[in-house]
């Protein structure tokens, strides 16, 4: 049974790796066997999971992507295929956030989180799927949110680019399902990352949100590697257009 898990022989890619989630998966997937390339902003910014990577034995590239552009997108998708050849499991992680009240918002940070959270996630699912569709066999993970399910307080881009990548994801699911690519998302709950410091610094907020997570605790980003690792292999070769809440009982309270 444990083969079903196994990545032995693929070829990973995710992006925004350089840190929190996007490493921890990162991590994970070679974990599991597979070889990864570890995609952020700065090539150098993913030094530190490139390292962790090769420890587990495994082969990794290292390719900056400015993903707030489409035309990065595109060539990200370019350089990873001349410099790897054939993707097996494309990671969509990387993501951007942005705060301020709704009649404030100013569209070009509506615009920076559209194109990063949700236009590089068709950009690079068109891409690669393309490819998988033709081999026959392929993986895709989208990470959503729970703001994929709710509106959330003074981020309107992000939870519009959330709730978008959970429709992407079953669109995808719906045509690519029949030539053996999964296309799945994972939601992730509350994780002390980076993007969630402003809550957690928040006296208030901060106690009411982990105060609701029936697990008792914000999530770490190790707490997400088994889903990504299911996600990717084959035990979950008939899961279809699933957004997976990884989320300490949240949407469950």
């Amino acid at each position: 049974m444990m083969d079903l898990f196994s990545l032995q022989g693929k070829r990973a890619l995710v992006t925004g790796a350089s840190r929190g989630l996007g490493r921890a998966m990162a991590e994970s997937l070679a974990a599991a066997g597979a070889d990864v390339v570890c995609s952020s902003s700065k090539k150098s910014g993913t030094d530190e999971t490139a390292a962790a990577v090769k420890a587990l034995g495994r082969e990794v590239w290292q390719i900056a992507a400015d993903l707030s552009s489409t035309e990065g997108a595109h060539r990200l998708v370019d350089e990873v295929t001349e410099a790897v050849g054939h993707i097996d499991i494309l990671v969509n992680n990387a993501g951007t956030i942005k705060r301020h009240p709704a009649v404030e918002f100013p569209m070009s940070e509506w615009e920076v989180v559209l194109r990063t959270n949700l236009d590089s996630v068709f950009v690079l699912s068109q891409g690669f799927g393309r490819r998988m569709v033709e081999k026959g066999e392929g993986k895709i993970i989208n990470v959503a949110s729970l703001l994929s399910f709710s509106g959330g307080i003074t981020v309107p881009a992000y939870t519009a680019s959330k709730h978008a990548v959970a429709g992407l994801t079953k669109a995808l699911a719906n045509e690519w399902a029949a030539d053996n690519v999964q296309v799945n998302a994972i939601a992730p709950g509350y994780f002390a990352t980076d993007n969630t410091q402003a809550l957690r610094d928040n006296p208030e907020r901060e106690p009411a949100i982990r105060g609701r997570i029936p697990a008792g605790r914000w999530g770490t980003p190790d707490d997400l590697g088994g889903a990504a690792i299911f996600l990717a292999s084959r035990a979950s070769d008939y899961v279809n257009g699933h957004v997976l809440l990884v989320d300490g009982g949240w949407m469950a309270r």
